[in-house]
């Protein structure tokens, strides 16, 4: 059997970055920048009031009380109309320009207003509640650098400094098939030896909430012209494909005939359970994965491999799932097979404290578990773990 990380690495090596692309900033969440972001101009752009107030001179209110005169009023996205001179203050909305004259803003909470009379109750200093030009990113300031991992934060920046595209490693767009005249996707009764197509719906959701743009390809019939065509296509349009199924060594599928003769693929064997079975390679340039057919190694598949790789593509620096270590809430047993186990399981967070149980049943055929867990505990060789021990785990979402 091939070790694990062995098998990753493969994957990882084969799954080159994709080709920089001008994206809108408003749907650039989750994807890497491929240039550095300099910014064109200040935040803010100009000088402004960080209070709702009065526009005055320091040197008009240093002794208090201060009797002054409302000018104006500078509401937000108005620019001042008048100068503050001696004696004079504006009345000021927060986010609205500093008028010419004033120096600092008092807060409206101590102050009095009688008519165009204002008492100004304490003293200020120059620039108090004042933002000036760049306070937050200067002209040419080095904003984001190549790399980064753009976030909705990040989104407010850029548009902040007018930028509406920006230079990122776009989304993978995967194409997602299913084969086999077996398989029912269209809710009707089903015959004898037939089972529903769950696997695709399933990775196409993945897909979807990895930052991912999944293309649902179809159920192809067992028919190696329809395949064919169908990865061949696919392969065309997309950046990458995920089937389900046939990857066994003694298997024969209508897939595996296809891809054995379009395609650079690599069978694997690998020293865990679920998902021993692995196939990997290239049709051209487009990365393939052929994942394991029951739903819950399709599934555990997708998380060991096509997810790293995939997110490999899109330039993540971590493409792998996050690890932590966690105690043992019950038992997790298991007998030595020479594999590691990915053990569907349960984690929780008490008192600052990480714990993980099992999630249920653990056949490849049951789904459910899967659905119910969060994590999957790893298990090496051996005879497992007991309650109390302390082992890793894989965080799930």
């Amino acid at each position: 059997m091939l070790p694990f990380q062995d098998a990753l690495y493969y994957v990882l090596q084969n799954c080159r970055k994709l080709k920089p692309a001008l994206t809108p900033v408003e749907k650039s969440r989750g994807l890497v920048l491929a240039q550095d972001v300099v910014a064109l101009e200040a935040i803010p752009p100009f000088a402004n009031t960080a209070m709702d107030g009065f526009a005055v001179r320091s040197q008009d209110v240093k002794t208090p009380p201060s009797t002054l005169r409302i000018i104006e009023t500078i509401a937000a996205g108005h620019s001042p109309k008048m100068e503050v001179c001696e004696g004079e203050a504006s009345r000021i909305m927060t986010g609205a320009p500093i008028p010419d004259g004033a120096n600092a803003i008092v807060m409206v909470e101590q102050t009095e207003v009688d008519g165009d009379e204002l008492t100004v109750n304490i003293s200020v200093p120059v620039g108090n509640h004042i933002r000036p030009i760049g306070d937050d990113i200067p002209k040419g300031e080095l904003v984001f650098e190549k790399g980064t991992l753009l976030t909705p934060g990040h989104l407010g920046v850029l548009s902040s400094l007018g930028l509406v595209e920006v230079v990122v490693l776009p989304r993978p767009r995967v194409g997602v098939i299913s084969t086999g005249d077996e398989l029912v996707a269209d809710g009707s009764a089903l015959k004898a030896g037939q089972i529903r197509d769950s696997n695709r719906c399933t990775l196409l959701a993945l897909l979807e909430e990895n930052d991912m743009s999944p293309v649902d390809l179809g159920l192809l019939p067992d028919n190696e012209d329809a395949i064919e065509k169908g990865l061949v296509e696919g392969a065309a349009t997309c950046d990458a494909l995920i089937t389900s199924g046939g990857v066994s060594m003694g298997d024969f599928d209508y897939v595996k005939s296809v891809l054995q003769r379009i395609a650079d693929m690599r069978w694997m064997q690998i020293d865990i359970k679920p998902a021993k079975p692995l196939a990997f390679g290239l049709i051209a340039d487009t990365p393939i994965f052929g994942l394991p057919g029951n739903p819950v190694s399709s599934m555990v598949s997708f998380e060991l491999f096509a997810r790293p790789g995939l997110r490999a593509m899109m330039g993540r620096a971590d493409p792998l799932r996050k690890r932590v270590v966690a105690t043992a809430a019950e038992n997790l047993g298991r007998r030595p097979d020479g594999k590691t186990h990915f053990v569907r399981a349960i984690v929780d967070y008490v008192d600052g404290k990480v714990f993980v149980k099992s999630g249920g049943g653990q056949g490849s055929h049951m789904l459910a578990s899967m659905a119910r867990s969060n994590s999957l505990a790893i298990l090496p060789d051996g005879s497992g773990y007991s309650k109390g021990d302390s082992l890793e785990v894989l965080i799930l979402d």
